[in-house]
């Protein structure tokens, strides 16, 4: 009883702000598992979603059969779709979708050497934070150290891709074709630059998901590195 009153001064004595100090400024080891080994669960976890889940996007119907990512067409073209296939083009529109899609998986290939770098360059505050963040804290670390240079990579394997796919021959048929309907406005739209944006979309809700899976599933956790890192936001 003794014990339990001198405890309960010792926590009135303090305010929760000077808790907090005294809570960060404990070894690091308190929990049996040091700071080098809680980055090191980290990177690993986002090793595992690269590995797993964006190497599945590079692969044929990686985003035109994976409904998560799947590349729609922009608002912008949603109208010319709905006018083709009124008049029997509908195949044409599956087509160019599909084009879209093959793009974008092609593209994809030059994310990795992007990522393994921002997952090297992570510290121990980046760990700690995604660690106890929410459940897509890990991805949105590489997302915010990733967006532009990745951004700055795809745009022209996209064009390139466009042309490796045959995707700027039948969007340049389908928009002229479009076009030459009566009634209707004609379009041109920047589809490098959406695809672009769409297939980073894709990649980082794929690395999410993996995270997910990480953090609320043990049986994701496939080393035992991984095992004792994420038991403590459990």
């Amino acid at each position: 009883m003794k014990r339990l009153i001198c405890l309960f001064l010792i926590f009135t004595c303090f305010s929760c702000a000077e808790l907090q100090t005294i809570a960060e400024n404990m070894p690091n080891n308190t929990y049996g598992i040091s700071e080098t080994e809680i980055a090191n669960g980290l990177k690993q976890a986002l090793d595992k979603g690269i590995d797993e889940q964006v190497t599945k996007l590079t692969q044929t119907d990686g985003f035109y059969k994976n409904e998560l990512v799947k590349i729609a067409l922009p608002a912008e073209l949603q109208k010319v779709e709905k006018s083709l296939r009124s008049i029997g083009l509908g195949s044409l529109a599956d087509e160019g979708i599909l084009a879209l899609n093959r793009a974008a998986e092609d593209a994809v290939k030059e994310a990795t050497p992007i990522f393994v770098g921002a997952v090297r360059e992570m510290t121990f505050t980046d760990a700690k934070n995604i660690l106890l963040g929410d459940q897509n804290a890990a991805t949105q670390y590489l997302e915010n150290k990733t967006t532009s240079a990745l951004y700055n990579k795809f745009n022209p394997v996209i064009k390139n891709s466009f042309a490796k796919v045959g995707a700027d021959q039948i969007w340049e048929s389908i928009i002229s074709r479009y076009n030459k309907i009566p009634l209707t406005e004609n379009v041109n739209p920047d589809l490098t630059d959406y695809v672009t944006s769409e297939a980073l979309d894709g990649v980082y809700t794929m690395i999410a998901v993996e995270e997910k899976e990480i953090r609320t599933n043990i049986n994701s956790r496939t080393t035992a590195l991984l095992e004792r890192v994420f038991a403590l936001q459990d």
